[in-house]
């Protein structure tokens, strides 16, 4: 295993909610990870944030870890949820909400 991939599995074994987003939920660079960071604070989900701007290998590495080319990427219990697309089509259909409730 490469050494981004295990930095990507630690941080993932170690928070059971993580958000690989462009900036922090204070100041996100982007508006798919100000909209991710928002559906989650709106949930009232306790979540990890990683910001992939200050770490290039991260960056590329978790675009191939998850097979999943664009970030924000959503992770559960080390299960990719997918972008902000996708958590805005949860989030909409009450799925999220009951992701973080099982």
């Amino acid at each position: 295993m490469n050494p981004t991939h295990e930095k990507i599995e630690n941080m993932l074994n170690q928070h059971s909610v993580v958000l690989f987003m462009k900036g922090t939920p204070q100041a996100p660079q982007c508006g798919f990870s100000a909209r991710a960071t928002a559906i989650l604070q709106d949930l009232g989900v306790e979540f990890h944030t990683v910001n992939v701007l200050e770490d290039q290998e991260i960056r590329e590495g978790i675009k191939a870890y998850g097979n999943w080319p664009t970030i924000p990427q959503l992770y559960v219990k080390k299960q990719l949820v997918g972008g902000s697309d996708i958590m805005m089509e949860m989030y909409q259909t009450g799925e999220l909400k009951d992701l973080f409730k099982a």
